[in-house]
């Protein structure tokens, strides 16, 4: 599943380029509308003859990334207002396809009025919801104890609580011929037609729904039509949603601010989706051992959702959570709290709510995973060394002995070959010690790597007779030119199947 709440477009939290018949350098010049710094000195006004179009050229390219990203059945949800609502649902419909929209959520993000609105006060957003293709076939809702006070057995049948629905067609006999027929009250013996409609099903449905005691006339038999018993022992899991989701159910925008202000301090970040919004489309998911990916993640309401429905049904879902190191300004809140930028609002979030949820409720989350691993984005650990003969100089010689850049450590590589490998970063690590020298075990010895100085031939003979999958060492690291020899032979004779890798 993916949610996203993308900065809705108001025109202050964006800066496009404007004219893109013209190159950047060319515009700058032209325009005089970047300080020195080259930030844009103006707004995305609604002047602007490219408001619309600047707003979703931003969200485009991340929608078709997130529809590569999600499972064949997958879903997302899109948090939109009613500026670009329209407009985004065309783009929708050209990324997944217009068959595969499924419904535009009406959300009741507030009950009460906004006065000092102009025109109108919103009390509503859109929540647009599509699939990424037609193996997502259903979507169910958990049944509620309220729902099921429904059902009851006052003719204690043995297969259980039933509540009963209509037997009669909205159709007229005239319309449907072939389904109107006499039915029998079995307790009265009488002979029932109904004067003006059909019934639902055919004859010979009715005769074997009657043998099977599946039609109720009433304690003594004295409705007038028959109705259909519905076990609840024999409904498919869930409820079909709506597309109208109260305030009651899935809380209001002031509730969201009100959990983030008691988390994180008052007014550290603006207008926070509540955690019970988002925690209803994961229950519309099956199971509880999949991925949500929020890629506006702002103050991580999407993590804190999923622990907390771990944490209720104890299940196992994971998040990614995606955000950009915006800058907070240094009037705000936020940065006087020591926030300075998004990401931190959200990793810190993550963590104190998550010590929460565990400190509310010890007895039933003593194996709730709240843990999280962070991740930033950057060039390869690897030097640049290709370059022309004639650019090598002499004293250049010294400085490619080692392919590494010299500012990285062992965790940047160890994440580079996890990545070059196809492994989760999600993925448990361990570090053990091996004669002294450390070493990573990742999804408990699935791969082995090392990356200290000076690693001898004890040690690589000790992670062979591990019989890891894939093994992986600097180059550098190997303490002799012996040691570099005997390598391949090592592993040949404890553990030949495993892969090796020497950066």
């Amino acid at each position: 599943m993916i949610y996203i709440d993308p900065p809705y477009n108001t025109g202050n939290d964006f800066v496009y380029e404007d004219d893109f018949a013209q190159d950047a350098d060319e515009y700058i010049a032209n325009s005089g509308q970047y300080d020195e710094a080259g930030n844009r000195l103006v707004q995305n006004t609604e002047s602007n003859g490219r408001f619309h179009t600047d707003w979703l050229n931003m969200i485009y390219p991340r929608l078709k990334l997130a529809k590569d990203l999600l499972t064949d059945d997958g879903v997302i949800f899109i948090s939109i207002d009613d500026v670009e609502a329209a407009n985004l649902t065309k783009i929708c419909d050209e990324i997944f396809g217009k068959s595969n929209f499924i419904t535009d959520i009406i959300w009741e993000k507030r009950y009460t009025r906004n006065n000092d609105a102009k025109l109108m006060s919103t009390v509503v957003d859109h929540i647009l919801c599509y699939r990424k293709s037609d193996q997502r076939v259903k979507l169910r809702e958990p049944r509620t104890d309220k729902q099921n006070a429904t059902y009851a057995n006052p003719d204690n049948d043995p297969r259980g609580v039933w509540t009963s629905v209509l037997f009669t067609s909205q159709r007229t006999r005239e319309e449907r011929p072939n389904l109107s027929y006499a039915v029998k009250n079995p307790i009265s013996g009488q002979l029932i037609e109904h004067p003006t409609n059909a019934w639902k099903y055919s004859k010979k449905q009715y005769e074997q729904l009657a043998a099977d005691n599946r039609l109720y006339w009433g304690k003594d038999g004295g409705n007038s039509y028959p109705r259909l018993k519905r076990f609840l022992s024999e409904l498919d899991d869930g409820i079909v949603p709506i597309n109208l989701w109260y305030y009651k159910d899935t809380a209001t925008l002031d509730e969201g601010t009100k959990l983030v202000d008691g988390i994180l301090g008052k007014d550290v970040f603006d207008y926070p989706k509540p955690i019970q919004l988002i925690q209803r489309m994961l229950k519309l998911m099956e199971g509880s051992d999949y991925i949500a990916l929020d890629f506006f993640s702002g103050s991580a309401t999407t993590a804190h959702a999923v622990m907390q429905l771990n944490a209720e049904d104890c299940g196992h879902r994971k998040f990614i959570m995606v955000q950009l190191p915006e800058e907070t300004d240094e009037k705000s809140e936020a940065y006087k709290a020591g926030y300075k930028n998004i990401c931190e609002i959200g990793k810190e979030r993550i963590r104190r709510a998550g010590a929460k949820i565990k400190a509310d409720s010890p007895m039933t989350t003593q194996d709730l995973d709240i843990g999280f691993r962070v991740l930033k984005c950057d060039g390869s650990n690897m030097k640049d060394v290709f370059y022309n003969p004639s650019d090598y100089t002499p004293n250049m010689f010294e400085s490619l002995t080692d392919n590494i850049k010299e500012d990285r450590t062992p965790e940047d590589l160890l994440f580079q070959v996890m990545l070059d490998l196809g492994i989760l970063l999600s993925s448990k690590i361990e570090s053990i010690e091996i004669a002294g020298k450390k070493v990573y075990s990742v999804a408990d010895g699935f791969l082995l790597a090392c990356f200290d100085e000076k690693v001898t031939e004890d040690v690589i003979t000790e992670m062979a007779k591990r019989s890891p999958y894939y093994f992986v060492m600097r180059d550098s690291s190997m303490a002799t030119d012996s040691v570099a020899a005997n390598f391949e032979q090592i592993f040949d004779t404890y553990s030949p199947k495993t892969i090796r890798k020497v950066l």
